[in-house]
């Protein structure tokens, strides 16, 4: 009898804790989507759109796809304004965008640059003491039958071209970009979209003067073609994380995101790298992309690969170990969504459909600028 006594409350407190840890596997078992939006660090699904800004200079051009955003006031480059591409003309004619615009933390837009014979892409960026680095893939009509290789042009803080560097093999077709810089230096990692290759350009600033170091092909193999809607579809969006050296690329025609490892410093080719994340669900052609303020990934989706009529133009946040976060749309039509820069906790976004800058703020904060 008292064995029997002594047993029933051990027997309770197991029973107990079975049924805990079922319930744990349980929650544990949910799906990727529910378990990662109930997930504290969700970043789209805290922001709101607060502000439209205009992109279509004087000129008419349209197709806004590059976004880098100024942290320090620097000729006519002002600490807060965005910089945007255009990659049409005022015909919508693809690959005939010659002008860069800047917009201010008001919302107010003035002209930075212009020049003639480009097709400005979504390669922006800014890179010391001010100078812009800014690719372009013209055409002389607008179509995939006339498509050139192009060039990466590096400005002055003041819009004036410093440099343009071409070369054949290294920058064919120069799609995105990223710049990571230290001190007067800067690493300018750039896709290129008619080779289906990644190059790596070391440069120096020096009295506002870029000088460049060296140029290394890191990346190839990415699935590259002409396409008569999209233009081209090739690599495109580029994120370097210092902490663990690996460039993420947002590989187009692949429908994947890969990663290349010891992106600063290797010399050789890594061909695609490793893939990092693959979901035919919500991916449908990546484009451009940008690292979010809680260490996640945001991509673009560009429609013109694995299309789904019920999510277009969206914005796709995901871990960097590849797991679905969350989504949000830019646009209810197709491939809206292009250009992304994060900073001070918002997101710029360009919507080539209306040929807007959307800014995502944060849900309660005020907006216009970044």
């Amino acid at each position: 009898m008292f064995a029997t006594e002594t047993f029933k409350p051990a027997a309770l407190l197991l029973a107990l804790v079975l049924l805990m840890l079922c319930a744990m596997l349980a929650h544990a078992e949910d799906t990727p989507d529910k378990a990662n939006k109930n997930a504290k660090g969700d970043f789209l699904a805290g922001v709101t759109d607060v502000a439209n800004d205009n992109t279509v200079p004087a000129n008419g051009d349209q197709n806004p796809y590059g976004v880098a955003v100024v942290t320090r006031s620097k000729g006519s480059l002002k600490a807060g304004s965005i910089l945007v591409s255009n990659f049409n003309n005022s015909m919508n004619q693809q690959g005939t965008g010659t002008t860069i615009v800047e917009i201010d933390k008001k919302g107010n837009q003035s002209l930075f640059f212009q020049g003639s014979g480009l097709g400005l892409t979504t390669a922006l960026g800014i890179l010391p003491q001010g100078v812009v680095a800014v690719g372009n893939v013209p055409t002389t009509d607008g179509t995939s039958d006339t498509v050139m290789q192009g060039s990466l042009l590096l400005l002055s803080p003041t819009g004036q071209i410093l440099d343009t560097l071409t070369d054949s093999n290294l920058l064919d077709g120069p799609w995105d970009l990223t710049v990571h810089t230290h001190g007067h230096n800067a690493l300018v990692f750039v896709s290129n979209v008619l080779s289906g290759t990644v190059t790596r350009i070391n440069i120096s600033v020096k009295k506002g003067t870029p000088t460049v170091i060296s140029m290394t092909q890191i990346g190839s193999g990415y699935a590259h073609r002409t396409d008569p809607n999209a233009l081209v579809i090739g690599p495109t969006g580029l994120v370097f994380d210092p902490a663990s050296k690996l460039l993420y690329v947002a590989s187009t025609g692949d429908n994947e995101i890969f990663a290349i490892p010891h992106a600063d410093k290797t010399t050789a080719d890594n061909g695609t790298g490793t893939v990092v994340y693959t979901d035919a669900t919500h991916l449908h052609g990546p484009l451009a992309m940008a690292l979010g303020p809680n260490g996640h990934l945001l991509a673009s989706q560009g429609d013109a690969v694995n299309p789904d009529p019920a999510h277009n133009s969206e914005i796709v946040e995901f871990t960097k170990a590849g797991v679905f976060v969350d989504q949000k749309e830019v646009d209810t039509a197709v491939g809206a969504a292009f250009g992304l820069a994060i900073s001070h906790g918002n997101l710029a976004a360009v919507d080539d459909a209306t040929n807007v800058l959307a800014i995502y703020a944060p849900s309660g904060k005020g907006g216009g600028g970044m």
